[in-house]
């Protein structure tokens, strides 16, 4: 077992395999045991192919919490590897853990279970990680019961719990704390008052802070510099200048010489308060009193002219750090970029991004590289631009949709659609768009004029991959959704741009009729008529009327198609929306109908004609349906007409007629004669006397004698009749 404790620091040549524990084959262990003195001349390991490092125990142990559930399992397992449980290992073990939780756990275990006597260190390093994960109430309470294992408590442990409640913004907490120092009796020095100071300052409790400042003198405790650094800050924060100076002058009073961070908090607090002048005499005192400034100093007076848009000042400034071999830090040059940004000193920002790149140093707000490209396209220089994307890529800074897109936006803009397009093809490429931890998104200007352009030069599939990735991040631009479904309808794939449209209606999107009208005429260029119809439907459906000619171009389509009975339903939505156009066409379609034997929809189609005062061509109907025998759809026809009191000539009633008794249907042709002669008579009596004859042939006596007594009865009133009966049309 000691040559186990000796593994961990001493790598060895493989010899044997040594399982420890007879424990299920899934939870052994394996150790391999290297010995460098058995090697001889045959079994050396080949130059370039020697064994990798042996993991380190607490790395074994700290993978294995992460990648299985805290079970007793576990904990034999990690009993089985190892043989003591000393200092090193069990900090090693709190340092290395991947989560709070399992340094937690762990920390627990083996106090509990006898393996290993915590001390300070693992006390303080356990409130360390338990505090930075902001557990308070677990690292307070282990704090709290160190003295019923044995352990004193020093300053540093209730320091460090304080500060730890400060950072999770629990003020009241870390007073309390303090104030329970006193009560326990921990001894309280100036470090733990300059940790009370910090937090209750950093929250604007000014008050409180003057209050303890005051007992902390009172108890014979003296400030250092650190303090009056802490309370001087403090109450720029809470925009207290005065009280600030009068400590700042107080420091001084006491022997406590301001140090290059007490100025550096000075010019910093008049900053704030936007008293750049202050901030000036501050930073001379400073160089009068032989205190070097430092990078901080130069950046922090920069940030204060930079914010009252003294720029000139701000250059000039950063110059001569530089003459004083002071190098700029990233801080420095985000803060100077941005005011530079603001000037419209583009050029000099240029300069001062090609140092950054030449020093490869990346500024720490990523944000001022969407600044630079901006500034760089309202200045006209598009390729200055197009640099700043290079230099972020060159300083591995992440590029964002959002850098992307001001680019885009400023090349469409100018007309130079080439390179527009393979900033869009890298963006698409790399999926930047659906990058989780971007922070400047594609603006609708952007992805709407490169979408356009795609779609009016054919490569709308192109513009749809581009615009599917921003629907996953939530965009639902009606823009466009419709240039996609024009674009899609102009170059033939009208079953695409259909799909958009759907996808509109269920997310709500707002449609427009120029996009749907664009589908329906795609679909009758590739003569797809029956999508034209459901492509009809949907425009309906979503609120859009279309115009005269559409209705035409898909009814004559479908008729074309031999779909009557569709072009019929157009038709009817047609008429129903006031469309009182294309009666030629609605002739052929009734003619269709009838022909076919749909009689009671062309019926159903003239009642609504006459009900929005149009006159189909009866006579013609009639005609045609004599001409082609279709005697039953003849008659159906005639009798609506005579129901309706439509006006027609007499000698479509012969027609009719005539076709009826050439069928040898003469019980029709009775019954339809003396409808006529109840509505005015009729003209040629020739006809009736053949009816009459043929009545008399077939047996209807009856009948034929009636019919020959209403031709008496009317033959003086008939013979007064001329031309056509005039009724009026029914409405």
């Amino acid at each position: 077992m000691a040559s186990l404790c000796a593994s961990r620091a001493t790598i060895f040549k493989p010899k044997k395999l040594l399982t420890i524990s007879p424990t299920p084959l899934c939870l052994r262990s394996t150790i391999f045991f290297y010995n460098s003195e058995s090697l001889n001349n045959h079994d050396r390991i080949p130059k370039g192919n020697s064994p990798k490092p042996q993991e380190k125990l607490e790395d074994l142990i700290c993978r294995m919490m992460s990648t299985r559930a805290w079970t007793t399992r576990l904990q034999n397992s990690i009993r089985n590897i190892v043989p003591t449980f000393d200092h090193e290992l069990v900090y090693n073990v709190l340092h290395s853990a991947k989560n709070s939780e399992h340094a937690l756990q762990f920390f627990r275990w083996v106090e509990r279970s006898g393996l290993f006597r915590h001390d300070r260190e693992t006390h303080f390093k356990i409130i360390q990680i338990l505090g930075r994960a902001e557990k308070l109430n677990h690292a307070r309470c282990i704090l709290l019961d160190m003295p019923n294992k044995g352990v004193d408590w020093d300053e540093d442990l209730w320091v460090l719990m304080i500060d730890s409640y400060g950072k999770a913004g629990i003020v009241q907490e870390s007073v309390k704390l303090f104030q329970k120092m006193e009560e326990l009796g921990v001894e309280r020095t100036v470090k733990s008052y300059n940790a009370l100071f910090n937090v209750i300052t950093r929250r604007g409790r000014y008050m409180m802070a003057k209050r303890y400042f005051n007992k902390m003198v009172n108890q014979g405790i003296e400030p250092t510099g650190h303090t009056y650094n802490l309370l001087i800050w403090g109450f720029f924060l809470s925009s207290k200048v005065d009280t600030a100076i009068r400590f700042f002058e107080d420091m001084k009073s006491k022997g406590i010489m301001p140090d290059v961070v007490t100025y550096n908090t000075m010019i910093n607090g008049y900053n704030r308060v936007k008293k750049i002048e202050e901030a000036e005499k501050y930073f001379v005192e400073m160089k009068a009193r032989n205190i070097e400034p430092n990078v901080i100093s130069y950046t922090t007076l920069i940030k204060g002219y930079s914010a009252v848009e003294r720029i000139d000042d701000a250059l000039r400034l950063f110059e001569e750090m530089k003459s004083f071999g002071i190098k700029p830090n990233a801080i420095t040059y985000s803060t100077l970029l941005p005011g530079l940004c603001d000037a419209q000193k583009m050029s000099e920002a240029g300069t001062i991004l090609k140092e950054m790149e030449e020093k490869y140093i990346a500024p720490k707000d990523n944000s001022i590289f969407i600044r630079l490209i901006s500034g760089q396209c309202e200045a006209g220089d598009l390729d200055a631009a197009a640099d700043v994307l290079k230099t972020m890529i060159r300083l591995s800074v992440p590029t964002e949709a959002g850098h992307y897109g001001v680019l885009i936006e400023n090349f469409c803009k100018a007309g130079i659609y080439d390179r527009a397009v393979k900033f869009l093809d890298k963006l698409i490429e790399k999926e930047i768009v659906l990058r989780p931890q971007s922070r400047s998104s594609m603006e609708p200007n952007a992805y709407n004029l490169i979408i356009d352009y795609l779609c009016n030069n054919g490569q709308t599939g192109k513009a749809e991959t581009l615009f599917r990735q921003l629907m996953k991040t939530g965009v639902q631009d009606p823009i466009a959704f419709n240039n996609l479904v024009c674009g899609h309808s102009r170059e033939g794939v009208p079953d695409s741009a259909f799909e958009l449209l759907k996808i509109m209606g269920r997310r709500k999107v707002l449609s427009d009729g120029i996009a749907h009208k664009s589908l329906v005429e795609s679909y009758l260029k590739k003569g797809e008529p029956a999508d034209a119809k459901a492509a009809l439907d949907n425009m309906l459906e979503h609120g859009h009327d279309p115009d005269s000619l559409l209705y035409r171009s898909v009814m004559e389509s479908l008729m074309g198609d031999g779909r009557v009975q569709t072009a019929s339903r157009v038709m009817k939505i047609m008429l129903e929306k006031g469309v009182k156009e294309h009666m030629d066409l609605i002739s052929t379609i009734l003619e269709a109908l009838l022909m076919r034997g749909h009689v009671e929809e062309a019926l159903g189609r003239i009642e609504l004609l006459l009900h929005n005062s149009l006159s189909p061509d009866l006579d013609g109907l009639l005609s045609v349906l004599c001409e082609k025998g279709k005697t039953a759809a003849a008659l159906k026809l005639l009798d609506f007409i005579l129901e309706r009191n439509c006006n027609i000539d007499f000698s479509s009633y012969d027609k009719v007629l005539d076709s009826l008794v050439a069928a040898g249907k003469t019980l029709n042709a009775y019954s339809i004669l003396c409808k006529m002669m109840e509505n005015g008579g009729v003209k040629d009596h020739k006809s009736c006397e053949e009816l009459i004859k043929s009545l008399n042939d077939e047996g209807n006596t009856k009948q034929a004698d009636i019919l020959r007594r209403m031709i008496l009865g009317e033959e003086t009133t008939l013979d007064r009749k001329k031309g056509k009966k005039k009724t009026p049309i029914a409405t």
